[in-house]
């Protein structure tokens, strides 16, 4: 399998703790503010998606997921409602799974197509999309704000403080950073650790 479920650090991890910028900065990949560079990658039906293509969007929400984590499946709903609430304001969702692969226990490309999500969920095949954003886990979002054409990262982590239920979740973070972006307001929260099943390079 391409992650195991790291419950022994999620369960180290208070809910809604807020990471340093030094502790993600040593997984690799994007820093806050960097600029994110244009991406294409294949979705279930192998048809070419690239972040170019929503230069029209007021931000981007790039989310690294697979069809087989438990917290990614915990999220898949919330995610969806996310998308459709903010998708008539401007904002695009795109799904990346970095677990799909030639491999006998990887997850094959068709079963993207099989989820018919209202927004692109996409194959990062050979991983090198996730790596330049330095995602280390699934489910991990990572907020994008479009300067005419211009991509940057403003936000890298987690959804909210709360995977295993959805009722009890006190920090909304991935719809605060949203909300403060279209607000063009600075962003408060930048990154709080991604609770989920940590995704293993090839």
């Amino acid at each position: 399998m391409k992650y195991f479920a790291s419950f022994a650090v999620a369960a180290m991890v208070t809910a809604g703790t807020l990471v340093s910028v030094g502790a993600f900065a040593q997984s690799g990949g994007y820093k806050l503010n960097d600029k994110v560079s244009n991406f294409s990658l294949k979705d279930g039906n192998s048809k070419a998606v690239s972040l170019s293509q929503y230069a029209g969007s007021k931000a981007v929400v790039v989310v690294f997921t697979n069809n087989s984590c438990p917290y990614a499946r915990l999220y898949e709903n919330r995610l969806v409602t996310l998308a459709n609430t903010y998708a008539r304001q401007g904002v695009q969702f795109i799904f990346v799974n970095p677990s799909v692969g030639p491999g006998e226990a990887d997850e094959k490309i068709q079963e993207l197509a099989a989820k018919k999500f209202p927004f692109p969920y996409l194959a990062d095949e050979g991983q090198q999309v996730s790596s330049q954003f330095g995602a280390s886990k699934t489910p991990e979002a990572f907020v994008l704000l479009n300067n005419k054409g211009d991509f940057t990262l403003k936000y890298k982590g987690a959804i909210d403080d709360n995977p295993q239920a959805e009722a009890n979740v006190k920090n909304y973070y991935l719809k605060q950073v949203i909300d403060e972006v279209l607000s063009n307001k600075t962003v408060t929260s930048l990154e709080n650790r991604a609770t989920g099943c940590m995704i293993k390079r090839n």
